[in-house]
């Protein structure tokens, strides 16, 4: 039993059935809009705690924003290993729900701020715009069925280029602008074609738990620098 597990576990979205893919991608994509309604849960309860705002407000400049940076990483890997290297569907669920507690308290400024200045509104608008590109960028990569593995390359530069001019504005205090905004915009959506092109590629037909991380963790980027956008305008 535990080998056969083990085998439909590892066995390549790739080389299952048309069954059985459509199986993976409907409990990926499931699972990524369980994600998101978890996330808006947490989130609200999170905003609701005043001295939980307070603090995270006391870590947005300086050294110490860096540092919560550092911590949001090491809890990202942390969860990414518990959700991709488990056979256990527990550990899997306990990773992605790490993932999703960590995405919601790094956002609590970000929200905070958001609501104060702009009210709900500002927050939909995001939200509607980072939704449908989403949606729109996942139909092209499955009615097109083009190669976008070619982008692994280009997004790896990308995102060292993007944590080196993070790391630079906090260290030396310049605001990096809307235009670094728009350029993470479209290196989330370019994040968003890899990792759906790699869906039946880097996993298994039974790791749709780890999947929707994968696929969760890019549309958290680009509706972070979506509300950046148009905060901006107001």
């Amino acid at each position: 039993m535990e080998n056969q597990q083990l085998y439909q576990q590892n066995q390549l979205v790739a080389d299952a059935t048309s069954v059985e893919r459509a199986n993976f991608y409907k409990h990926t994509y499931g699972h990524v809009a369980g994600g998101v309604l978890v996330f808006v849960l947490i989130e609200s309860l999170m905003l609701k705690s005043e001295a939980l705002v307070s603090f995270m407000l006391s870590l947005t400049s300086g050294y110490l924003w860096l540092i919560l940076l550092a911590g949001f990483m090491g809890i990202t890997w942390v969860a990414q290993k518990m959700a991709y290297g488990s056979i256990s569907k527990s550990k899997q669920y306990l990773g992605y729900f790490l993932y999703i507690v960590a995405e919601a308290l790094i956002f609590v400024p970000m929200l905070y701020i958001a609501l104060y200045y702009g009210g709900t509104y500002v927050i939909k608008q995001a939200a509607v715009v980072t939704g449908g590109l989403f949606i729109g960028l996942s139909a092209i990569v499955f009615l097109t069925k083009a190669d976008f593995s070619i982008l692994k390359g280009a997004l790896t530069i990308g995102f060292f280029l993007a944590i080196g001019l993070i790391v630079a504005g906090m260290l030396f205090g310049f605001d990096l602008g809307l235009w670094f905004s728009v350029g993470m915009c479209a290196l989330a959506g370019g994040a968003i074609l890899y990792n759906t092109h790699q869906l039946k590629y880097e996993f298994g037909t039974q790791q749709y738990v780890a999947a929707a991380l994968s696929l969760f963790a890019s549309l958290m980027l680009l509706f972070w620098y979506i509300l950046r956008i148009f905060m901006s305008r107001d």
